[in-house]
């Protein structure tokens, strides 16, 4: 058997965890600033889920999809995107009558397209985003993309810049639709194929086209703009006054259409750019849609929603592109048993430590003292703590700073209260679940104990409750 994995696919190895862990901490937490609530959808759906909401004119239902006849014959789909099962699943489990409106939704996970892989792009990749269902607001349409913008410059970003348009609702773009026919009418048998089958099915999706030609000939085409009524117009004012007043740098690009049948209303796209002024193109798009809940069985009285998705992969590359290094998981201890005799109290004490809050490793045969410090140091520990006979005899141990090479012997019932002192002035600025890596001072963001029930400890060991 050949070990390798298939054509579009890739291993995440010890190296990448850090960046994916990296995005998807910062992407929840931003989630839990805008009070979006986790969801995951299955990853396998029927088929009809995806082609009924995603829309048949598009790419993804037409060429991109890993579909099959599962053993009972019915037609089943990996998902090519989330919006649809995550809409389906509001439907099923009837969230929009147990919850409150709008239903703000977040998630994080692997997503399957057919298509050529290339630098950041694969067949099998994670995708996050999120929904918002339930409400026809300006304000929430605006929220998105300022959800968008704050977690790609929490990230790490620079110089985005917010790509905007309105595809206007129902009448507006049935005249624009009308409009596009006749204008590619006299010029599709110059097109690729793909453009031809657009033409039938939805002439907007013309404008997506990546063929240089045909994006030649694009250029010249009537823009939406023109078309959308009064009321649309007013609508899309309206949240370009939100993001102004926001200071959000954006542009209106008339010839943004977005990929999927099922926007209509705001699109939008952030853009990111190199410390050179490069464009690095979309980072991510969204914009809002109507009719997708009503499609499911959901109610039509409330079939608004608005959201947005990123490709992960693509993210980590560019991240790495523009400098950013993060290290293999690293920990805080590396407890070193000296001689055949210590190691079962070291294991003991190791899961004592992890217990409570402290990342610990440790050999699992013995080795010389030089070795084990080898091991400390590719490991990124910050303490090791270095276990012989007479040290725990003496209910003891001995605890190094890796970093200023200071050692002294320690009593292990002060080991814990030692460690935190340690840690804390090794890490000013600290990771804890709460987010509080967006403090420098030190402080915890949970001091006031208000994401813990009363007398439940901080969720960060390097603070006191």
């Amino acid at each position: 058997m050949n070990p390798i994995n298939v054509k579009g696919t890739h291993d995440i190895l010890f190296a990448d965890a850090p960046y994916y862990q990296y995005v998807r901490n910062i992407f929840s937490e931003v989630a839990s600033l805008y009070g979006y609530s986790y969801i995951e959808p299955p990853t396998l759906e029927y088929t009809d889920v995806f082609i009924h909401s995603t829309g048949e004119s598009s790419d993804i239902v037409r060429k991109e999809m890993y579909t099959f006849d599962d053993k009972g014959g019915r037609s089943v789909t990996m998902r090519p995107e989330f919006t649809a099962g995550v809409i389906r699943a509001m439907v099923s489990n009837k969230l929009y009558a147990t919850h409150d409106l709008p239903l703000k939704a977040y998630y994080f996970g692997p997503a399957y397209r057919y298509e050529r892989p290339q630098l950041g792009r694969y067949r099998q990749f994670i995708q996050a985003g999120i929904e918002a269902v339930g409400a026809d607001s300006a304000f929430l349409d605006a929220e998105a993309v300022l959800f968008a913008v704050s977690a790609l410059g929490i990230m790490g970003f620079k110089g985005l810049k917010v790509k905007v348009n309105s595809l206007g609702g129902k009448e507006s773009r049935a005249a624009y639709r009308a409009a596009l026919t006749d204008f590619f009418k006299d010029k599709i048998d110059d097109m690729c194929e793909d453009c031809h089958t657009r033409l039938e099915l939805n002439p907007l999706r013309i404008l997506d086209c990546k063929v240089p030609h045909d994006q030649e000939i694009a250029k010249g085409a009537p823009t939406l703009d023109k078309y959308l009524t009064e009321e649309d117009k007013a609508r899309f004012e309206k949240i370009l006054f939100y993001l102004n007043q926001m200071n959000v740098s954006y542009e209106v690009d008339t010839s943004l259409v977005r990929g999927l049948d099922y926007y209509g209303g705001l699109v939008f796209e952030v853009h990111g750019s190199t410390s050179k002024g490069e464009d690095l193109g979309a980072l991510l798009g969204g914009g809002h849609y109507d009719g997708l809940l009503s499609q499911f069985g959901g109610p039509e009285d409330i079939d608004h929603g608005v959201g947005f998705a990123m490709g992960v992969e693509r993210l980590i590359a560019l991240l790495k592109d523009q400098g950013l290094e993060l290290p293999e998981s690293d920990i805080d201890c590396y407890l070193m048993p000296m001689g055949e005799d210590t190691f079962e109290a070291c294991f003991v004490l190791a899961q004592d430590l992890r217990m409570a809050g402290f990342k610990v490793d440790m050999p699992y045969k013995a080795a010389k003292l030089g070795s084990y410090f080898k091991k400390a140091e590719k490991r990124g520990a910050k303490v090791a703590l270095i276990a012989g006979e007479n040290e725990l005899k003496n209910d003891s141990i001995q605890v190094k700073n890796l970093a200023t090479q200071e050692q002294r012997e320690v009593k292990l019932s002060e080991l814990l209260r030692t460690l935190d002192d340690l840690l804390s002035e090794d890490e000013p600025e600290h990771h804890c679940g709460c987010g509080g890596h967006h403090h420098e001072d030190g402080h915890c963001c949970c001091e006031d104990d208000h994401h813990h029930e009363e007398g439940q400890q901080c969720c960060c060991h390097h603070h006191e409750e």
